[in-house]
């Protein structure tokens, strides 16, 4: 038998009948038509709304996500403890030699000097920042601080003077 437009069917089982739903109660989906007795879902348009209401409890019961996480990157913290192990007198310390000798981690966010432990010796500091009690300790010790972006307007201030 050739195949043409007047004898193509689809194969057996391919369609399915659709359920006709609330055409009376013989039909098996009478009266309340497949949707149960009453309430939300038994209402046309019932059905759409009902997830929202659903999350509203899982939404009102997770905690809210306290605290601040700051976004600006941390200086590299090095204490006078660190120079006094790892620095000879009138040695220059830079955050790159830093870096050389495994003090800090990277250069990138800067490099603040804290004044934990004791200070010895003689040492010259080019950092980003510096507190004030690690100041005083290096000046008392005959060393000199400098920071990034401050000598310039030093600079700027004497020329005014």
């Amino acid at each position: 038998m050739a195949l043409n437009l007047h004898n193509l069917r689809p194969a057996k089982g391919a369609r399915k009948r659709k359920i006709r739903v609330g055409r009376g109660t013989s039909s098996g989906h009478g009266t309340y038509s497949g949707r149960g007795a009453k309430g939300q879902r038994a209402r046309s348009g019932g059905k759409g709304g009902l997830k929202a209401f659903g999350l509203k409890g899982n939404i009102l019961s997770t905690p809210k996500l306290g605290g601040f996480k700051s976004r600006r990157p941390k200086f590299e913290i090095v204490n006078l403890s660190d120079l006094e192990n790892n620095f000879n007198d009138n040695e220059l310390v830079t955050p790159e030699i830093l870096l050389a000798k495994g003090l800090i981690a990277d250069t990138r966010p800067g490099v603040k000097i804290l004044g934990e432990g004791k200070l010895t010796k003689k040492i010259n500091l080019r950092v980003h920042k510096i507190s004030e009690n690690a100041k005083v300790m290096i000046e008392k010790n005959g060393g000199k601080v400098f920071l990034f972006g401050q000598a310039k307007s030093n600079d700027k201030k004497a020329n005014k003077e």
